[in-house]
């Protein structure tokens, strides 16, 4: 959850009670605002900043935390992202090499340093990261709930805080990590951002950048560009420049018709540098060579994969692949009657429930449908808990145990995601004194197999879970997914072709032998407007649809559409809020019970679309 960062970023000041907000409208020509507010504050001997400024040469940093005693300052950076204090090379590998998942961070945190140090030369300077610390755990019920994340009157994003003081809130969970001999290094241009360039060296010009609107020819690269955050959404403002455009442009002489043609960027699991290098950036340009084709026995490799999206995009061809005969291989294995689930979780840095930790996974609700060998669909049961405080991880495992335990058919998921939640359940019961541990702990051992970090492994069970998602990558491609394995890209893209499934689906569901909890029998779920067909997630229904545009404003949750799991993990957060109306947390676990049970039917339909191309 993105907003993570804000609540971490508020319970951090909360465990310096003594700080002092500079706060601003922040603008470009408020620079000098900070540097003074700053500059006053610092003339005490001992003092705390939050959202300290300064100033030097064009340079201009805030810092998250600023502690000053005589004439030692403490720079402290607050981060979302949690460690673990226990594990040797968090930071630098074995080599003495910065991590590269923490070199922003580190980089960020030298620069604030480095215009610290300038500005006032005569204080020692140390620097920290204040991270969520993985080995604590919450003392506390309901401490996320106590930082709730709204929007402010300008639009910016803010949190309430409820809580008065740090005793508000239990154990501290963060910890102060000393970075300064990393930070110098980094400065002493020890550690290189970029190979060629030097500290100081990328600092002056970034700067000149910056104050001379000069355009800094920086090198593209594939891995940089594929990735590259300064693109446009299609529907952004004409006023706005994509960075990615323009760079394009001016280092590769791209015309407006080139952005338009398919390139390599979107080539799925592509990572070939080479060819970038080369100058060949379109798909059109590409050969087998290029792709490295290398086949498989009984399955699409991935580089046959990404060559089936090359071609069918260069040709304008529209037509599905389907490797018929490998998928029978792989359905005859498979027993009715079938079960598809799908879980939905949630994973925050300040935990719901007391005993938890940082970032620990928690399953709140499932949806699971049936289908039979007859052809029957049922949506045989669902679990969703919204009860604010009550940790939900081993209620769910009870009730997903009597969902499947009845009979040896096949369970099939959508990806790796549920795997893993029961990995994790599984180490959470073992470190338990629930009363079911050992029933359910071997009921998972049952429908799925072990990762790659779980400790005391179990051999994979006969009915582990089949990935659905994993079948879609071995025999089947269409490409109006674009390279995309994602449900929701899948789904519409067999909606938009297969003749069984829209003569099926065209008709309310209570004439097709399809049974649902959340939508009534003359729901139809394919819809099509001006030749094209609408997405089943688009069509779910808002939140509060019955609410005005006032009432909306001044709910408690300001949930409007949940369609995603980014949305399904927010609302739960929100539902989490002791003081939400009976009615408003209602309304929204009915959003997330249609919104969980169109998962495993579209999981249902995928397999319907694949066995129909068998017949």
């Amino acid at each position: 959850m993105a907003s993570g960062g804000f609540q971490v970023e508020e319970y951090a000041r909360l465990q310096f009670p003594e700080g002092k907000l500079i706060d601003s409208p922040y603008k470009n020509d408020n620079y000098q605002f900070f540097h003074d507010e700053t500059k006053d504050l610092l003339k005490n001997e001992n003092v705390t900043i939050f959202e300290a400024g300064f100033l030097y040469k064009s340079l201009f940093i805030r810092t998250d935390i600023l502690v000053k005693k005589g004439n030692e300052i403490k720079l402290i950076e607050v981060k979302a992202k949690s460690y673990d204090p226990r594990e040797e090379h968090t930071f630098t590998t074995k080599k003495g090499k910065i991590v590269s998942s923490w070199k922003p961070y580190l980089f960020d945190l030298a620069f604030q340093t480095y215009v610290t140090k300038k500005s006032y030369p005569n204080c020692n300077v140390t620097s920290y990261l204040y991270l969520v610390d993985k080995t604590k755990s919450a003392t506390i019920n309901g401490l996320n709930q106590m930082f709730r994340v709204k929007k402010k009157s300008d639009k910016r994003t803010g949190v309430e805080v409820l809580a008065n003081t740090d005793s508000d809130l239990g154990e501290n969970l963060m910890g102060l990590i000393n970075h300064s001999e990393t930070v110098q290094k980094i400065i002493n241009n020890e550690f290189k951002y970029y190979d060629n360039l030097g500290f100081e060296e990328a600092i002056n010009l970034l700067k000149s950048v910056r104050l001379e609107n000069k355009y800094p020819n920086w090198p593209t690269s594939f891995s940089s560009c594929k990735n590259c955050e300064f693109k446009l959404d299609s529907g952004a403002s004409e006023k706005n420049i994509s960075g990615f455009e323009y760079c394009f442009k001016k280092q590769h002489n791209w015309k407006s018709t080139d952005f338009k043609k398919s390139n390599i960027f979107n080539i799925w699991d592509f990572k070939n540098d080479a060819v970038f290098e080369q100058g060949k950036y379109f798909k059109e340009d590409l050969s087998e060579e290029d792709i490295k084709l290398k086949p498989k026995a009984n399955r699409i490799s991935r580089t046959e994969r990404q060559w089936l999206q090359i071609e069918k995009e260069r040709d304008n061809d529209l037509t599905e692949y389907f490797d018929k005969e490998g998928f029978l291989n792989e359905s005859r294995k498979w027993k009715y009657p079938f079960h598809f689930i799908d879980f939905e979780t949630s994973t925050v840095p300040l935990p719901f429930h007391m005993g938890r930790s940082a970032y620990e996974q928690i399953a709140f609700q499932f949806s699971h449908h049936i289908l039979h060998e007859d052809g029957k669909i049922e949506h045989a049961s669902e679990y969703i808990n919204t009860k604010p405080g009550e940790f939900p991880n081993f209620i769910f495992m009870q009730h997903l145990h009597d969902a499947l335990v009845h009979d040896h058919g096949t369970v099939f998921r959508y990806a790796t995601h549920e795997n893993t939640i029961l990995n994790t359940i599984r180490m959470q019961l073992l470190a338990s004194n629930y009363g079911l541990k050992e029933e359910l702990i071997q009921f998972i051992e049952s429908i799925s197999h072990p990762t790659g970090n779980t400790a005391n492994k179990w051999d994979t069970p006969q009915r582990d879970m089949v990935d659905l998602c994993q079948t879609i990558k071995y025999f089947y491609y269409h490409p109006k997914t674009y390279g995309s394995n994602s449900i929701k890209k899948v789904l519409p893209a067999i909606l938009s072709s297969s003749k069984f499934i829209q003569k099926k689906y065209s008709q309310p569901i209570g004439n097709i032998r399809v049974s649902s909890k959340n939508f009534d029998a003359n729901h139809i779920w394919l819809v099509v407007e001006n030749g094209n067909v609408i997405s089943p997630y688009s069509m779910l229904p808002s939140v509060h649809d019955d609410m005005s545009k006032e009432e909306f404003e001044t709910s408690l949750s300001q949930i409007e559409n949940i369609g995603d799991g980014g949305a399904a993990l927010t609302a739960y957060g929100k539902i989490q809020y002791t003081d939400m109306s009976k009615d408003e947390r209602r309304k929204i676990g009915a959003a997330l019970k249609r919104y969980c049970e169109l998962d495993t039917l579209a999981m249902v339909m995928i397999y319907e679309h694949l066995n129909s191309l068998c017949k």
